[in-house]
């Protein structure tokens, strides 16, 4: 009997029957006592256990490494999609699709291949935070190049001083003072940290409030959505249906005359 072959990872991707006996689909070795079928096809005992010795697991670590990349991941495209926009104009937002494709990719190689339920959850959320979140430095862009477009305005200075301040000078009376100078000297200044939430509340609703524009807001809003669902495949768990096992039936002999 010849020797299987050296296959390192055995490969059971599609539903395919072996067309000449009973045989397992990697080692192409006749099925003789135990079997298994993976993905609907027939594998060896010896097959199969190298399987599933080489399936990923799950553990927290896992995941906190695919959580890790994902957000580099996600701090990247966010600066791909904002430069693209800046540098472009284009407002329909095609670059969502490649920021889905590399956060999924960035969490798949973080937990070495490990997928499932969590993995697409957050694969999506930074997906859509990172191409909505894009929108606020490309506002602040056109913002400034508005300002920068508009011609400087010139002030006059007054012709000649109120009558009333001399008048009041001139008595050496003080003058009113306010009931509360600190009040009337402080002007009302937003906390940085609020202003942050608020440009991060106006990011994240970016991509709804971009529907005033009927046709160029909804096409932006749909290829998100793609990109949405390129990370959630490419973070799903590996599709593996082991069943088993089974005993193969020996061959019946012919009767002796």
């Amino acid at each position: 009997m010849s020797t299987p072959p050296n296959t390192p990872t055995p490969q059971f991707a599609t539903a395919e029957y072996a067309a000449s006996g009973d045989s397992c689909k990697s080692c192409k070795q006749p099925i003789t006592g135990t079997y298994y079928r993976i993905n609907g096809v027939m594998a060896c005992e010896r097959c199969t256990n190298q399987l599933q010795s080489q399936i990923p697991k799950d553990s927290h670590a896992a995941f906190v490494r695919a959580l890790l990349f994902g957000v580099g991941a996600a701090i990247l495209g966010l600066i791909l999609y904002a430069a693209f926009g800046i540098i472009t104009g284009i407002e329909i937002g095609y670059v969502s699709l490649a920021v889905g494709w590399l956060i999924g990719k960035a969490m798949r190689k973080g937990s070495n291949g490990v997928g499932g339920r969590r993995y697409q959850i957050v694969a999506a959320g930074l997906t859509y935070a990172a191409v909505s979140m894009a929108a606020v430095p490309i506002y602040i862009s056109q913002v400034s190049k508005e300002k920068a477009a508009k011609p400087p305005q010139v002030q006059t200075a007054p012709s000649s001083a109120p009558s009333n301040s001399i008048d009041a000078s001139s008595s050496g009376s003080a003058p009113a003072k306010p009931d509360n100078p600190a009040a009337s000297d402080s002007k009302p200044k937003m906390n940085f940290l609020a202003a942050l939430g608020a440009l991060a509340l106006l990011g994240l609703a970016s991509p709804f409030l971009e529907l005033q524009n009927s046709v160029g807001g909804a096409i932006g809003l749909v290829i998100l959505f793609v990109g949405i669902r390129f990370a959630w495949q490419q973070t799903g768990a590996p599709k593996i249906d082991i069943v088993g096992p089974f005993q193969s039936r020996a061959p019946a002999t012919p009767a002796s005359t």
